[in-house]
């Protein structure tokens, strides 16, 4: 079953456990734009899925008149784009009662209305704290339905990781013996330690990108589709070295993106902290 198929699953506008699990989510976004951000650097894709929920509700002009309408929906977009205001990306859920988005719409959505993340590498989820409280509130046999439905390890209940162990130079959980039974059981990832470490391809990436910018200068005035330039991408994925990099090889710290956004105001729009002290340094703010 895809993405797409997975069941519609309906809570009270007023559960404080799910808001809760929607706060953490947005609280932790950056960590999901930060390996999107990687993941299109690389020559082989490594995310098996990466899909962003969104809140979603009519304008007063839509609102059905049917008591028994949802007015708010919570549903998934994948092929995901970020640009420091806002998440865009493709519906892939079909409304309830919506009428104002459908199935396939491509839609754009503020941070306040981001209410869940995850990423998928080799099996295993990120993420998923909307989707963990649902799975808590499951039987067993019905977790499982959910989980194979799906195709993808979430894991325990409980346990939401934020990045693979590797990121923070953790391997994976050894395989019980031979005469052990069932999976060896998850560790709770500690949040402070993945805030402090670096992407691995942030820190291998620093040499070749010194390098690629001292052979092709005119990579300083470059700029992808959206036109943001190197530095303004890599401050918004959280990049303390490849910003550190753009800064000494002669990128302007205060230029700005088409959306008026600075290389600062990118950074700060996800809370990497690391980055911001290096542009202030630089005489960004």
């Amino acid at each position: 079953m895809s993405a797409s198929e997975s069941p519609v699953f309906t809570s009270p506008s007023d559960d404080p456990e799910m808001e809760k699990a929607a706060q953490k989510a947005r609280h932790s976004f950056r960590f999901f734009w930060r390996e999107m951000a990687w993941e299109r650097r690389r020559i082989i894709p490594a995310l098996e899925l990466a899909a962003v929920k969104g809140t979603f509700s009519d304008p007063p002009e839509l609102k059905s008149d049917d008591p028994d309408a949802l007015e708010v929906e919570h549903m998934w977009l994948m092929d995901v784009d970020f640009d420091g205001r806002e998440v865009e990306g493709t519906l892939i859920n079909s409304p309830i009662s919506l009428q104002s988005v459908k199935e396939g719409d491509r839609v754009k959505i503020r941070g306040k209305q981001i209410c869940d993340w995850m990423y998928v590498v080799s099996g295993e989820v990120y993420g998923g704290f909307t989707v963990d409280l649902l799975r808590s509130r499951m039987g067993k046999g019905e977790r499982k339905q959910h989980d194979n439905a799906w195709g993808f390890d979430f894991g325990e209940v409980g346990v939401i990781n934020l990045v693979p162990p590797d990121y923070i130079g953790e391997g994976t959980p050894a395989k019980k013996g031979i005469f052990s039974f069932g999976k060896p059981k998850s560790q709770q990832q500690d949040y402070s330690k993945v805030a402090a470490a670096e992407h691995p391809m942030s820190i291998n990436m620093r040499t070749s990108l010194a390098e690629s910018i001292d052979e092709n200068p005119e990579m300083i005035t470059q700029a992808d589709d959206h036109g943001y330039n190197f530095l303004h991408q890599l401050a918004l994925a959280g990049s303390l070295d490849g910003v550190d990099v753009c800064i000494e090889k002669g990128f302007d710290p205060k230029d700005t993106a088409p959306n008026g956004m600075t290389p600062y105001s990118l950074a700060k729009s996800l809370g990497w902290k690391k980055v911001m002290e290096r542009l202030e340094q630089a005489g960004a703010a």
